[in-house]
């Protein structure tokens, strides 16, 4: 179960989707693993797999890193904040927030699709198509 867990993780993070988010949900729900334990492997999991995306992403010139790098700065010491905030709370309130995270960006994602569909539809009517 773990291999496809990876996987399935490592497919979706070198997509750029948020792998880690997966994995912490898979680990949860199918290994029943404690969120903190789910949440400090996403950590581990997450160095190897960026450094071989940022690989392809850099070979592809697809990273701007005038942009970047101040995100990368900030990132870490928001991490960093997470991370001590995250280890004094509870598990069943750190579930939830996790839940109301995913909750969060299914909107999100699914608002942007429903955008992009829209936009797709006018463009090929302006076309005459």
């Amino acid at each position: 179960m773990e291999i496809i867990i990876g996987i399935i993780a490592g497919i979706i993070g070198g997509l750029g989707m948020g792998g880690g988010t997966i994995l912490i949900l898979l680990l949860s729900l199918f290994l029943d693993v404690e969120q903190h334990i789910a949440q400090a492997t996403n950590v581990i999991f997450f160095i190897p797999t960026a450094i071989s995306a940022i690989i392809v992403s850099i070979k592809n010139k697809n990273i701007d890193m005038k942009l970047g790098l101040p995100i990368i700065v900030w990132g870490c010491i928001g991490a960093f904040i997470g991370a001590k905030i995250s280890t004094k709370m509870n598990v069943p309130l750190l579930r939830k927030f996790f839940g109301v995270f995913l909750i969060f960006i299914a909107f999100y994602q699914s608002y942007e699709y429903i955008k992009e569909k829209r936009r797709h539809t006018n463009e090929k009517k302006e076309k005459g198509g």
